[in-house]
């Protein structure tokens, strides 16, 4: 009975933590959207980092952006865009990231 309770407490945590870092990458989106003028201006095809509705640093390829959101803010949430270009999924960098590089 206690293991049972203990099962569906972690089910709605976990939802709960799903849904709080979904509305945390749409503020990331947002702001992103926000900047994309400048962005395009100064950083066309670079790989963006946002966090924090701020612009952490623009790199040259997504593994080094990757990298350095990895080093700075663990798992996220954080953004990685490439400037200039449509992303093609909705997904946090550092799921992303994990998914490319399972074999590293």
């Amino acid at each position: 009975m206690a293991c049972k309770m203990i099962s569906n407490i972690v089910n709605v945590l976990s939802v709960f933590y799903t849904m709080h870092m979904s509305d945390l990458l749409k503020k990331e989106i947002h702001a992103f959207e926000q900047m994309k003028p400048t962005l395009l201006k100064h950083h066309m095809g670079k790989f963006v980092i946002i966090h924090d509705e701020k612009l952490v640093g623009a790199y040259d390829t997504f593994d080094a952006a990757a990298k350095e959101a990895i080093k700075q803010f663990g798992k996220g949430p954080y953004l990685i865009r490439e400037v200039g270009s449509e992303p093609s999924k909705n997904l946090p960098a550092s799921v992303a990231y994990r998914i490319v590089h399972a074999s590293n």
